[in-house]
């Protein structure tokens, strides 16, 4: 029997989560967890339930759902109101509280949530700016408790950020894991650090990108077409750190050394962990090893993989050309 899912705060997020597990067969409950009049709340569900029902009708337009399971996967999906959260919670297996951005709300709601669900959910926080230590005094049982930072649109981007606290057992880390990988998500596990791992370095590039509008480097036009059909087109492929290893550490140093003088701005420098590996001699693919370990890998069979995939991006992308004879 698949677990049912718990959805605290009937906003954006938690209507995202709805939608992914209801896809995928589990039934979802989603709490309303702000204090509202009968007529608001109805309201507030009517809106919810378009929303949900319009997101469905969308990935059936864009041929990931057969059109007519959108009513069969809709009706999974239940909105409660706040005073029914006693009633509803402990029913639930897992429990994401997805409220706003607010440390002492959050903090509230999930004392609460977690004392009407009993000590048997798991509770995840899907905040994405709050460190799971911050809010895991809140809980009661606090074992059971970590954050899933889910990246939106939910319903379509697999990876959400795992990030365990000092007292979230290994086994509940563990049980998420499958759950998320059940339903078809790829989750990765990171450490409680402001920024989990996306964020961090999105937020790099973004600034970087309006930083090169700013100094007039180019159009921002043709700024984001050179991340669409250049970094992105990469590293939809090849992971970051793995790229390095593709070109070399070393490459990497030389370049970064370049930039820092040539624009006179330290942010370019290289980490030590640069500097460290090549003395290290894991300078990446032509060493054996890098970030990764190649030992042992066919190395001329995984470029091709690798280029497969680039092949098939292009195929994706309409840019694929025929040879001229």
């Amino acid at each position: 029997m698949r677990p049912v899912i718990g959805c605290l705060g009937a906003g954006r997020m938690g209507r995202g989560i709805a939608v992914v597990f209801a896809f995928a067969g589990h039934r979802v409950v989603v709490v309303d967890f702000k204090e509202r009049e009968p007529s608001a709340f109805e309201a507030l569900a009517a809106e919810a339930k378009a929303e949900i029902r319009s997101t469905l009708e969308i990935l059936s337009r864009i041929d990931l759902l057969p059109a007519h399971l959108v009513p069969t996967i809709a009706e999974r999906i239940t909105i409660v109101p706040r005073q029914e959260a006693g009633a509803a919670l402990p029913s639930c297996d897992v429990v994401f509280e997805g409220m706003p951005e607010i440390l002492s709300l959050k903090q509230a709601a999930l004392a609460e949530a977690s004392r009407l669900a009993g000590a048997s959910p798991i509770i995840a926080s899907t905040t994405s700016t709050i460190l799971v230590d911050d809010l895991a005094g809140s809980i009661e049982d606090p074992g059971r408790f970590l954050n899933a930072h889910w990246l939106n649109p939910a319903y379509l981007v697999p990876l959400i950020e795992l990030s365990p606290g000092r007292l979230t057992a290994p086994e509940v880390t563990e049980r998420m894991k499958t759950l998320l990988e059940g339903i078809g998500k790829v989750p990765v596990v990171c450490a409680a650090r402001p920024g989990f791992i996306v964020p961090r370095i999105q937020s790099l590039a973004m600034n970087e990108a309006a930083r090169m509008v700013e100094e007039g480097v180019a159009s921002a036009e043709d700024i984001d077409k050179a991340v669409i059909y250049g970094f992105g087109f990469r590293f939809a492929v090849l992971g970051l750190l793995e790229f390095i290893d593709w070109g070399g550490g070393d490459i990497l140093h030389h370049a970064s050394r370049y930039l820092v003088e040539a624009l006179g701005d330290g942010r370019y420098a290289a980490p030590d962990i640069i500097a460290t590996n090549m003395r290290e001699g894991r300078i990446g693919m032509k060493t054996g090893q890098g970030f990764m370990n190649y030992e042992g890998v066919d190395l001329a069979a995984y470029r091709e993989k690798r280029l497969a995939a680039f092949a098939s991006a292009l195929r994706a992308m309409g840019l694929a050309r025929e040879p001229v004879a």
